[in-house]
């Protein structure tokens, strides 16, 4: 059915260019493995159809699709404008309101009501990804008075970056609560956390969760400067960690996001949590069939760096190629996973105070085993997913499977590096659990006769505690 199995993952954002059950489906086809679902736009009733879809084809493909629900957080916005004439000329002084007005190139009006209060003299404003960037000069009258610096065309609802300027608005908003109960209701697999500023954003949003009853995994978005400075605290709140490089790289100076990239991606590793990269990976392709070589590297970088999953959103949400889009970007990762060697085998420290120490020690010699006799595959049983988060953290060459009896797990290790995850649950004795879970990967083509793998469980099996256990064996 899917023919791609990458070990990096793609994800592809929702839109109205694949919003049916039928691109869907050629979207996986595609090699896609997360749909992301924006709660910038849409209705919920918008986004439970295109659920309902998702969860149809994973049960007539027998997939493990992920379900990515994003929330919109502060975002500060322009609010509607006049007209397409209306520009901003460099050294003109322009006024921002928060007014409900229609924008002008001499009154602009933004949906962010604490602007006024959050803005101070001096402080630059940047519109439209930095496209247009103006200086404040004053605030009074409950209006901010700015000098255009670069000028350009003013468009509705086109996003404001403040990227000197604490802004007061939580990371969760009254309307990013809304969103949120109806993603928990629907029981979405990963949910993101827009313009997280500090581990208290992230901390609030899990508390939320555990609140309702779910364990629904949280992603921190890395968009602000403020999160760069707390980033190790940031990653060990968080589930995974989004490199969200659109804002990030108007928040910050747009020379650094290539480092910030890839420190956060080695952080991560080293602290086995998921890190996607997103934003303009293969932004040419909106509107072409072919990607520009910037593009094709750019995907390339981050396989290096090593990145659990790339992420499209405009491309695959409103392109006019959505689906040569995803083959163009599984196929560059495909070269890359074949030619790189770089890209596997890594080393870490573990650390001997930590809880789950031995266990850790026990998957990073699995993963060592499986490169000595050039294992095909690395076999895990888990229940609450740790065991798959450790093996994907040392990035083996093998491929890894993973075995559980959590349905929900199955379609949320789709995020994680190298992971295939398949449903069991008839933990009897060990012996009988490996002899059928490696039958099962020989019938579906994955193992052949022949092919070494390296089994973790944990003894005794039927108790399901950490991994405590390795047996290596030939088909």
């Amino acid at each position: 059915m899917k023919p791609f199995f990458n070990k990096t993952k793609v994800i592809a954002t929702v839109g109205p260019a694949i919003n049916t059950k039928e691109k869907l489906l050629e979207m996986v086809q595609a090699g896609t493995d997360v749909f992301r679902l924006n709660f910038s736009h849409g209705s919920h009733e918008e986004h439970k159809k295109v659920i309902q879809f998702i969860r149809e084809l994973n049960k007539e493909h027998n997939l493990n699709i992920c379900i990515l629900q994003d929330l919109q957080g502060p975002k500060i916005r322009l609010g509607e404008v006049a007209s397409d004439q209306e520009f901003l000329k460099p050294g003109k002084k322009v006024t921002i309101t928060t007014q409900p007005v229609k924008s002008t190139a001499k009154k602009i009006s933004t949906t962010y009501k604490a602007f006024i209060n959050d803005v101070k003299p001096d402080d630059p404003i940047l519109i439209d990804d930095g496209k247009i960037e103006l200086k404040v000069l004053e605030v009074k009258d409950k209006e901010v008075v700015a000098e255009v610096i670069y000028g350009g065309q003013l468009k509705s609802k086109k996003g404001i970056n403040l990227p000197s300027t604490n802004i007061s608005s939580p990371s969760l908003t009254e309307k990013d609560t809304k969103d949120l109960m109806f993603g928990l209701e629907e029981e979405v697999d990963w949910i993101a956390l827009s313009f997280v500023r500090s581990p208290i954003d992230v901390l609030l949003l899990k508390h939320i969760i555990k609140q309702q009853g779910k364990e629904t995994k949280v992603i921190a978005k890395v968009e602000k400067p403020e999160a760069i400075e707390q980033i190790d605290a940031i990653i060990e709140a968080s589930d995974a960690i989004m490199v969200a490089r659109g804002d990030l790289g108007v928040e910050v100076k747009i020379e650094e996001v290539p480092l910030i990239q890839k420190l956060i991606a080695q952080k991560c590793r080293h602290a086995g949590k998921p890190v996607v990269v997103a934003t303009q990976m293969l932004e040419s392709m909106i509107d072409n069939p072919r990607p520009t070589r910037a593009e094709t590297n750019d995907i390339a970088n981050a396989v290096m760096d090593g990145a659990d999953t790339l992420m499209l959103s405009g491309e695959t949400a409103v392109g006019k190629y959505p689906i040569e889009t995803v083959r163009t970007m599984n196929e560059t990762i495909r070269i890359m996973e074949q030619k790189s060697e770089s890209i596997y085998h890594k080393k870490e420290v573990l650390h001997r105070k930590s809880p789950t120490y031995y266990n850790d020690s026990i998957i990073a010699a699995a993963c060592v085993l499986a490169q000595d006799t050039h294992a095909k595959g690395i076999v895990g049983m888990t229940q609450s997913g740790y065991t798959a988060f450790q093996v994907a953290r040392f990035r083996p060459k093998a491929n890894i499977f993973i075995f559980t009896a959590n349905r929900k797990l199955l379609n949320r290790l789709s995020l994680v590096w190298g992971v295939r995850a398949f449903y069991y649950d008839k933990f009897t004795s060990t012996d009988d659990t490996f002899d059928e879970v490696l039958n099962l990967l020989q019938t579906k083509g994955h193992l052949n006769k022949g092919d070494i793998c390296i089994n973790l469980a944990s003894m005794p099996i039927a108790k399901r505690q950490r991994t405590n256990t390795i047996k290596m064996s030939q088909i």
